[in-house]
């Protein structure tokens, strides 16, 4: 657990969420596929996916009631939304989006990676949980994730956008 010792805090791993995400919209990117004609031969060079990053405070979200333990009163989450794939074909010379999404700014679209019981101003705490998305995230942009899709593997590059932080959470991110 890389998380503070005194900190709650629920995340999963940034590729394996990459990989429930895409496996989500594996009907969508196939019918893109095929909408666009575009052959399996003809995908060699491999997907192009932007993510758009979001880590915003989420406000109080204490309970009145209950005898748990104490938590802090704000939560902060950090979560992704899958804004386009595309692709490259071999005979082509523009690339050729074969998903976007139709509502990026809904919950539904929205894919949860980190949620943590902590007031947005708590800077080192936000740094130490934080820090280890950052550096998933650095790594998922130079390496490549092999995906078994429509029955073939397939190879996907992802490029990240932080459009969606918070005003207070540039600094962290």
């Amino acid at each position: 657990d890389d998380s503070p010792a005194d900190t709650i805090t629920r995340r999963f791993r940034y590729d394996v969420a990459l990989v429930s995400a895409l496996k989500d919209l594996e009907e969508d990117i196939m019918e893109g596929l095929r909408d666009t004609g575009m052959e399996d031969s003809a995908c060699t060079l491999g997907f192009r996916v932007m993510i758009k990053e979001c880590c915003d405070g989420m406000g109080d979200v204490s309970e009145k009631h209950g005898g748990g333990p104490a938590v802090p009163e704000k939560a902060v989450r950090f979560s992704f939304t899958v804004m386009s794939v595309s692709i490259l074909a071999e005979d082509e010379q523009e690339e050729v989006t074969i998903f976007t999404e139709p509502k990026p700014n809904s919950e539904l679209s929205c894919k949860p990676l980190c949620l943590v019981f902590v007031d947005e101003s708590d800077h080192e705490t936000l740094t130490g949980v934080l820090g280890p998305i950052v550096a998933e995230r650095n790594a998922m942009k130079e390496s490549r994730l092999i995906l078994s899709m429509g029955g073939m593997l397939r190879s996907f590059r992802f490029h990240f956008r932080g459009t969606g932080y918070d005003e207070k959470m540039v600094r962290e991110m």
